[in-house]
């Protein structure tokens, strides 16, 4: 096989590649585009600076250098802190001495 046949097949698995990836939206994260939709059919001033909000929420968390679930996860840490014990305290077991 030549490199050019080598090319050719490996171009048919490119999209494999760029399957978890975010998708995007004028370069943004397309979950930003959903206050978008909204405002094209239910054009009113408050819906439109709700869309400006959202949209500046999403540009400064992307920022930041996180994605949109990151950032949710961060602002969990945030309110919560970083102890999370993985019971909740009436569930812990009490010490028993059997001796």
């Amino acid at each position: 096989m030549s490199q050019a046949d080598d090319i050719a097949v490996e171009k048919q698995h490119w999209h494999w590649r760029n399957s978890m990836r975010p998708v995007r939206f004028f370069n943004m994260d397309a979950r930003a585009a959903l206050p978008f939709f909204i405002l094209v059919f239910h054009a009113r001033l408050y819906t439109l600076v709700l869309t400006i909000i959202v949209t500046l929420i999403f540009r400064f968390v992307e920022k930041r250098g996180l994605t949109f679930p990151a950032a949710m996860r961060s602002l969990r840490v945030w309110f919560i802190g970083q102890n999370r014990p993985a019971l909740p305290s009436f569930r812990y077991r009490k010490m028993r001495d059997y001796g």
